[in-house]
């Protein structure tokens, strides 16, 4: 991965998180890393806890950035969230998965997509 690649992901993480604070969620954890990889925001909307994948994409070239958590990101992203429950000790009455689509055309304004429940 290249630096700009990495700081235009850092980018979207940052916007996606307002977004989200914005919506009235709280958040509990970024950029978590376990054995699996890395959570990039982990929050809570109520009493749900939600785990959210962000990704960011300049163009479609490549498909929307929802269509690149595939299985195996959300087979990961799964394990994920278990070593993160366990080492935190919370129990939630209910977890969650949203993907947090951040579109960001060198030509427009970015436009954040909140896919709740993605998977």
């Amino acid at each position: 991965m290249t630096k700009v690649t990495q700081a235009l992901g850092a980018w979207g993480e940052r916007l996606a998180a307002a977004h989200l604070l914005a919506t009235g969620m709280v958040l509990l954890d970024r950029n978590w890393r376990g054995a699996a990889g890395e959570i990039d925001i982990v929050a809570r909307d109520g009493d749900t806890l939600v785990f959210c994948e962000v990704k960011t994409r300049r163009g479609a070239t490549f498909g929307t950035p929802a269509e690149a958590v595939a299985r195996a990101k959300v087979r990961r992203l799964r394990q994920l969230a278990a070593q993160w429950l366990a080492v935190s000790g919370i129990r939630p009455a209910e977890v969650r998965f949203d993907v947090v689509s951040v579109h960001a055309p060198r030509d427009a304004d970015p436009v954040v997509e909140h896919l709740r429940g993605a998977f």
